[in-house]
């Protein structure tokens, strides 16, 4: 079982918003001239094996640019291999709360991200801290970014270390940090080792990028922590899945980190 934890299905609204312009210069992803139908990300996630994605709406502030509408909608074309992931607007944080419910309770998602970045806040803003109380009390993840930005907005917000004081303030929140936290990957695993309840993924990054440090992570003390990403449409999963045999992941491990570590963070399974 492969299962991709961040993933978006491409839609020309997301994928030629301006902010993504940056990212041109080397994703060379070229601007859509018509939406893409689902059948070509399931072709896609079957070229690279992958079971499951969850595919995330994307909330920025003020507006969607993948609604959670759009996501359950999508969900609904493929629900034996799609996952919906809901977002939210945090500067509307009564909204958002209502917005949360919604789509764990009606439309049936197994997560919430938020990009700090988007909203130029860390994670540690009173905004954002409605929403952990809404996903604690649903007792689903909260998935969010870490790392610096490909897009020209601020990285600061990305730091790993800011999920330390989250942590302690939600000791029942589970969190997820996409991106693997670079340049910060040490205070990623950091924090991942230090609060039984925060995980790393590697979405956005190809296994050849994967740094030495956090592979070692994987291989001992964070068996359990680390989980396989795309960040599709960016990488697609062949590529994003292209060469790990080569950094020595034994079996177990190997299933742990493309699978059984998000079966037990999204679907509740025991590892």
């Amino acid at each position: 079982m492969i299962i991709d934890v961040w993933a978006q299905h491409p839609t020309i609204r997301h994928t030629n918003d301006p902010i993504f312009n940056s990212l041109r210069r080397w994703t060379k992803i070229p601007l859509l001239q018509a939406e893409i139908p689902v059948s070509e990300t399931i072709a896609s996630m079957n070229q690279g094996h992958v079971n499951i994605s969850l595919i995330s709406a994307w909330a920025a502030p003020g507006r969607y640019l993948i609604s959670n509408d759009e996501i359950a909608e999508l969900v609904a074309q493929a629900s034996d291999r799609l996952i919906g992931v809901g977002s939210v607007d945090i500067t509307r944080p009564m909204q958002a709360v209502k917005e949360i419910r919604r789509c764990v309770l009606e439309l049936g998602f197994k997560a919430i991200r938020v990009l700090p970045w988007l909203f130029e806040r860390p994670p540690t803003d009173r905004l954002f801290y409605p929403i952990y109380t809404a996903c604690c009390d649903l007792n689903i993840p909260f998935c969010t970014q870490i790392g610096h930005t490909g897009p020209l907005m601020p990285s600061e917000p990305g730091r790993p270390l800011y999920l330390d004081q989250v942590a302690l303030d939600f000791p029942d929140l589970v969190i997820v940090g996409g991106h693997i936290g670079y340049p910060w990957t040490d205070e990623a695993i950091a924090v991942a080792t230090k609060h039984e309840n925060i995980y790393i993924d590697t979405s956005a990054y190809t296994v050849d990028r994967y740094p030495p440090t956090l592979v070692e992570y994987m291989k001992s003390h964070g068996r359990h922590k680390v989980m396989f990403g795309t960040n599709y449409p960016m990488i697609t999963p062949a590529k994003a899945l292209d060469g790990l045999h080569q950094i020595g992941l034994d079996e177990k491990v190997k299933d742990l980190f493309l699978g059984k570590n998000a079966e037990k963070v999204f679907l509740r399974k025991k590892s």
